[in-house]
């Protein structure tokens, strides 16, 4: 996977890459990273990359000729209606599509992945239609710069990519199967006035296993019950967890 980072900050995206798992998997040589500063491009002595919006309206907008130039110095072409193959031009905004889990192992399957970071009131349109494939919003709220959402989507495809972290470690994590993770516990055994749960320390695999899922069903009927009305919806749990949804709807 190549993940390519259109910003004005190039430092902000830098640092993410340079450290714990991602830097390892860089270093084997599973993700590769380039960032480019649109700053690059800009013609004039004060690389200037923003303006005020035609109509009127507070704040300033980016400029359409530096960010195009950046993205084609990429190799990034206008859209001409055929498929680009496995890489997607992703704008990161608050009007975009939301971003979801099912959407990160989307994007985990392309080869490359094209972000650009807005930034004050965001990028002229005239570069979405020519260029940008898809907006991607990471929630409904407003973010002062592209870069913290483009990290976002960057952090949760990469580690889904095959090599960088163990398969197993992925199978049972929020999401994966319509329900949120189950609660964790490492040592001590006792912490301030709150015990380990027994069965976690009964070596019954089984046992474990059941407490686990049953954990994993009042967390998402508790924090997310909309995941819960979905997965009933699209009948995607089995006959052992519809009938935990059920025992603990019906206490």
């Amino acid at each position: 996977m190549k993940y390519t980072v259109l910003t004005l900050f190039p430092e902000i995206c830098d640092a993410f890459f340079a450290n714990s798992i991602m830097a390892k998997a860089i270093e084997r040589g599973i993700i590769q990273y380039k960032a480019i500063n649109i700053r690059d491009f800009a013609k004039d002595k004060h690389k200037t990359c923003d303006d005020e919006p035609y109509g009127g309206g507070p704040g300033m907008l980016m400029l359409a000729e530096p960010l195009s130039l950046a993205l084609e110095s990429s190799g990034i072409e206008k859209k001409s209606g055929a498929e680009r193959g496995r890489k997607l031009i992703i704008y990161m905004s608050p009007s975009g599509k939301p971003y979801n889990q099912a959407m990160a192992k989307e994007l985990a399957a392309m080869d490359e992945l094209v972000l650009v970071c807005g930034r004050y009131e965001g990028i002229d349109q005239r570069v979405i239609d020519l260029y940008i494939d898809r907006e991607i919003s990471v929630g409904d709220y407003i973010l002062s710069s592209g870069e913290i959402a483009a990290l976002a989507v960057i952090d949760s495809t990469y580690r889904l990519v095959e090599g960088v972290i163990r398969s197993e470690s992925l199978d049972e994590e929020s999401f994966s199967d319509g329900l949120l993770e189950y609660p964790q516990y490492t040592r001590p055994e006792i912490f301030d006035t709150i015990i380990v749960p027994e069965v976690l320390l009964s070596g019954h695999h089984e046992n474990i296993r059941r407490w686990r899922l049953i954990e994993r069903v009042k967390k998402t009927l508790c924090n997310r019950p909309d995941l819960i009305e979905q997965g009933k919806l699209k009948e995607i749990f089995n006959k052992e967890i519809n009938s935990i949804i059920g025992d603990i709807e019906n206490e």
